[in-house]
């Protein structure tokens, strides 16, 4: 709208003019004072009335006041009128002004958060302490097994009863299964010796009559239970010292000392492959329903770590022994570890456990240690029996 709609301007020399108020000229006001004479004032037309406008643009912004002159215009109910805006006359529409930058300031962009930094693989052990566990493990192992048989005969017994109490106290805790510790402890053990003393022979005698003191020795005790009580007395004598004989059993051959030497090597190396190369290039999973961490790449790198290591004891530490056979030796060694290790992890998913034990820092219990080992153990044996002979 042009200035003209308000009327020519005042010319110098007219008094009484002050300008247009700030609040604007009230419609139905008559003109008064010599500020306007007659003609231009029959000329000068009303301006309308704009009808009132909420600050916010409507209904939908309900919790910022009501627009009447009586109500608060903020929630908190102390009214605002900056100090810039115009100032309305009594009788002109109230009206809202917008919030005040300084009363309510926009909120400032969050600040850009620096990006997190990138994780680094964690191995899941204390490396530390596995690594020192293991050196004097193989160190007592060595010694045993170069210098004299028997006693590396009774390292492997204190380890198959260490062993036993181990699964059994999980099994009570976990399960309320309780499997008779005592003839599985003195079973194991004879079942040890016998297999050295006796071969394949006294070894399968020893488990019968393991098995037949379990039976008995649960009798003691009420019968609710008992068929489970027994049937994992039973499997425990036959997981670990009936599995650990055949560690005795190659110990019994002219070369036994080298061929136990072998096994462990190649059971070692094979966990060992499977762990390196799957924290370092592990993406695709085996078996995550039983255990999680194992990769295929894993099992790639355990065939690969132990059949080289095979080739190079069965060329180099076992009498008869050549590269070649080495190689089947180490993929059967390779294949038996990783079930060992898979069956395991099934009984500590079930028990709902981590570890077996936390006797050996960084590996955790016995059985922990044991868990590729024992199935392994005959499968060496029966290898290294076809390949070179059992004397």
């Amino acid at each position: 709208m042009s200035d003209s709609s308000w009327g020519a301007p005042p010319q110098a020399g007219q008094a009484g003019y002050w300008g247009p108020t700030t609040g604007g000229p009230v419609q139905g006001a008559a003109p008064a004072g010599p500020a306007y004479d007659a003609p231009e004032a029959q000329q000068t037309r009303p301006m309308p009335i704009a009808p009132d406008v909420p600050a916010y643009g409507g209904d939908q912004d309900d919790e910022r006041g009501a627009g009447s002159p009586s109500g608060p215009a903020f929630r908190d109910g102390t009214s605002y009128q900056p100090s810039h805006a115009p100032q309305s006359s009594p009788l002109s529409s109230p009206q809202i002004s917008p919030q005040s930058p300084s009363q309510n300031p926009e909120p400032m962009p969050d600040a850009p958060q620096p990006a997190p930094a990138p994780q680094k693989k964690s191995a899941g052990r204390d490396l530390g302490s596995a690594i020192g566990v293991g050196v004097g493990l193989g160190v007592v192992i060595i010694a045993s097994l170069f210098v004299v048989k028997a006693v590396f005969v009774g390292v492997v017994a204190v380890a198959v009863v260490v062993g036993l109490w181990e699964l059994t106290s999980r099994l009570q805790e976990r399960k309320g299964i309780k499997a008779p510790l005592v003839p599985l402890a003195v079973g194991g053990a004879a079942m040890v010796v016998a297999g050295y003393v006796r071969g394949a022979e006294g070894a399968w005698v020893a488990m019968a009559l393991t098995a037949l003191a379990v039976l008995v020795w649960r009798m003691t005790e009420p019968p609710e239970g008992y068929l489970k009580d027994v049937t994992a007395g039973v499997f425990a004598a036959f997981y670990v010292p009936f599995l650990a004989t055949f560690v005795a059993m190659m110990l019994t051959a002219d070369d036994g000392p080298w061929r136990v030497l072998t096994f462990l090597l190649l059971t070692v190396v094979s966990d060992t492959g499977a762990y390196a190369v799957g924290w370092r290039f592990g993406k695709h999973k085996l078996a995550p329903r039983i255990s999680p961490g194992k990769t295929r790449e894993g099992l790639l790198g355990a065939v690969l770590f132990a059949m080289v290591a095979g080739a190079l004891c069965m060329q180099f530490l076992i009498d008869g022994g050549s590269w070649w056979q080495g190689l089947l030796l180490g993929l059967a060694v390779a294949a038996s570890a990783t079930l060992g290790d898979l069956g395991e992890s099934m009984i500590k998913r079930d028990l709902g456990i981590k570890d077996m034990g936390t006797l050996l820092p960084g590996h955790g219990g016995i059985m922990d240690r044991l868990d590729s080992l024992l199935p392994t153990a005959p499968v060496v044996w029966l290898l290294m029996v076809v390949f070179v002979g059992s004397a």
